[in-house]
């Protein structure tokens, strides 16, 4: 059957007639207009913490028609690393990504720019410290929005009592809740001489030498307080220096006062001696402390978490944080860099903390000085100084100011920790530093 052709005349004016039609129509936007979204976040350890998250994601796709996937993927095995790799390879996967401290260079090719979102949240929450500008900007590119959740200082955790009757310190007294440290003769030395005094009464300072990020991360705080870098920001070898014998000799010194099994603790070590009433202080988040406040109330009560003894060259603390960053493959860029602005709005980010009890840390200097680390308790104020609200420490990684490639491999192998028990158990120091150099001089090959 033939049907009559239009003639260009009777077309045009089909056409404008339908055009009429679909501008006078009301517009009817669908449940997911904007498309959809997935997010990988670090499956969190603290109970209820992830339903922050997952709750404030759920209020902005609601009201941005998005239409949105959330999953948690643990650390428990790595299993958030062997997902980052296998979505790298693949070029697929979640549109953003929570990536641990080390992984937006480890992947840098493939991280989507946020600089046009991270100056108005940097200008709204204050300025980010070094160490994410560190491990989250490369020339001038940032890499990722620094996320709270998971981000972390491991600082010193002392037991009140026993520093107090052993040790002669005071921790409430040089770190008051509420008021700036009086920590002036907190120093190296004065933290050699209490660590010797409590394990001479039996209750050792319970700091890890490891292959693991706790011993690794102490190590590197200590050897930054006597300007100890194994290669500097330069790519230059700087290990043959007065200030890493310097870091050496203190560990040396300090290695007698420590258990006897400390080359081999892991993460876990350290919080299960505080927990179980053994040592004086560990270097930790809050974890230890809220394990302390289920499992054994009478140790909790008497934990303070405090800073960093200074060094010759200043006072460093250990600052791990996680990046919500954007692969390059996402599909709704757009939507993702709404969605880490509502995220990383000052209201955000306190619900987060909260619902970690204190334990997620924002690194913008403005919200250091949050109600839950002021009321958090047993005793009330324990947790007042871990936020570092009067930026009385230089947040810190281990290994930097290497370039962070080849930071990341001083950091995994451990050099720092396996230098320290080399020359504490008895090597030469020249041969220590000579074995340390070709470790590195490796890293910089690869």
């Amino acid at each position: 059957m033939s049907g009559r052709r239009l003639t260009r005349r009777e077309f045009v004016a089909s056409t404008a007639v339908t055009s009429a039609a679909l501008v006078a129509a009301p517009y009817v936007r669908s449940a997911h207009a904007a498309g959809k979204l997935s997010i990988g976040f670090w499956d969190h350890w603290v109970p209820g913490a992830n339903k922050a998250s997952t709750d404030l994601c759920n209020e902005w796709a609601a009201k941005e028609k998005v239409d949105l996937q959330i999953d948690y993927i643990t650390s428990q095995g790595n299993k958030n690393l062997v997902t980052i790799a296998a979505e790298a390879q693949a070029k697929s996967g979640h549109d953003i990504f929570q990536m641990p401290t080390w992984w937006c260079h480890s992947n840098s090719d493939l991280m989507e720019p946020v600089n046009d979102i991270m100056e108005p949240i940097i200008k709204q929450n204050g300025e980010v410290n070094g160490t994410v500008k560190y491990l989250g900007n490369l020339d001038g590119k940032w890499m990722g929005v620094p996320a709270c959740v998971g981000s972390q200082i491991k600082g010193p955790c002392s037991r009140i009592d026993l520093m107090k009757k052993y040790a002669g310190i005071d921790v409430q007294e040089m770190y008051p809740a509420g008021s700036p440290p009086k920590a002036d003769n907190w120093n190296t030395d004065t933290f050699l001489k209490a660590a010797e005094a409590c394990h001479k009464a039996g209750y050792p300072f319970g700091i890890g030498l490891g292959e693991t990020s706790d011993s690794v991360d102490t190590a590197g705080a200590f050897f930054q307080a006597f300007g100890a870098e194994l290669v500097n920001a330069k790519g230059d070898l700087t290990v043959k220096t007065d200030n890493v014998r310097q870091a050496l000799e203190f560990y040396k010194k300090l290695v007698p006062f420590l258990p006897p099994d400390v080359a081999a603790w892991d993460d876990a070590s350290n919080n299960k001696w505080l927990v179980a009433g053994k040592g004086a202080m560990i270097m930790n988040p809050p974890s230890a402390w809220a394990v302390a406040k289920r499992d054994a109330p009478q140790v909790a009560e008497q934990l303070w978490t405090h800073g960093f003894p200074v060094g010759p060259k200043g006072r460093f603390a250990p600052f791990l944080p996680f990046f919500w960053s954007i692969w390059t493959f996402s599909k709704n860029k757009e939507a993702a860099k709404s969605l880490l602005v509502h995220l990383s709005k000052p209201s955000s980010i306190e619900k987060m903390v909260d619902a970690s009890g204190g334990y997620d840390l924002p690194a913008f200097e403005n919200l250091t000085t949050l109600k839950v680390w002021a009321e958090a308790e047993p005793p009330k104020g324990t947790l007042y100084h871990y936020p570092n609200p009067y930026h009385h420490q230089v947040l810190s990684i281990a290994a930097s100011p290497a370039p962070p490639k080849v930071a990341q491999q001083i950091y995994f192998q451990a050099t720092q920790t396996k230098m320290c028990l080399r020359y504490a158990h008895g090597e030469k120091m020249e041969d220590t530093l000579a074995w340390a150099e070709g470790e590195c001089e490796g890293f910089l090959r690869s």
